[in-house]
């Protein structure tokens, strides 16, 4: 997109700044690291708009202590820009009280959460992290899945991160990047790091 105009203009009948504020469904995929990383960047930009931000992260461990948490609830509770809810999988799900859930079971708890909340448009922005995973491995219904995103209401923004994003998601997706990898420290031996990987 040369100087930042687009190559087309649809005929959709909507003005320049009705397409231009149309929310977004978002797909951060690929082999590659920066997916979650890329997301978070475009929360805190939310974040600065003053917009209600929902993160819903899957899989990873509820005890991990990221540094993007850890920033973006220090800002939230600033009184500056928007809100911050974060919620984990596991024990991390303040509404599971349960010991010993299984992680499929949490998996779709935490599903009916993001939708009961696109319903009542809590958030304006969505970050559901590592999302394609419990997707991939059938825990949630892909056709509902796609057809709850597709169709929400008001102006929510959603971005998905994961490996191996379904080829449905990725057709009603308004934005995808494939995150490609050329070299990682990984291939040489080398474990994550502080300041790096969290």
């Amino acid at each position: 997109m040369p100087q930042g105009k687009p190559e087309i203009v649809p005929e959709d009948g909507l003005t320049t700044r009705q397409r231009r504020n149309r929310p977004l469904l978002m797909v951060h995929t690929g082999p590659g690291k920066g997916k979650s990383t890329a997301a978070f960047g475009m929360a805190l930009r939310a974040w600065n708009q003053g917009w209600p931000v929902g993160v819903f992260q899957f899989v990873k461990s509820a005890r991990w202590r990221v540094g993007e948490e850890r920033a973006l609830r220090v800002l939230g509770d600033s009184g500056e820009g928007g809100s911050v809810a974060w919620h984990k999988m596991g024990e991390g799900w303040s509404w599971i009280q349960r010991p010993g859930s299984d992680h499929s079971d949490d998996a779709r708890e935490g599903w009916e959460q993001i939708k009961r909340d696109l319903a009542a448009e809590t958030y304006r922005f969505y970050v559901l992290d590592e999302f394609t995973y419990p997707l991939k491995w059938g825990w949630l219904d892909l056709d509902d899945v796609v057809e709850t995103l597709a169709g929400r209401p008001g102006a929510q923004h959603v971005v998905i991160t994961g490996r191996d994003a379904p080829d449905k998601l990725i057709e009603v997706a308004d934005l995808v990047t494939e995150m490609g990898k050329v070299r990682h420290p990984m291939d040489a031996g080398q474990k994550g790091q502080k300041g790096i990987e969290w």
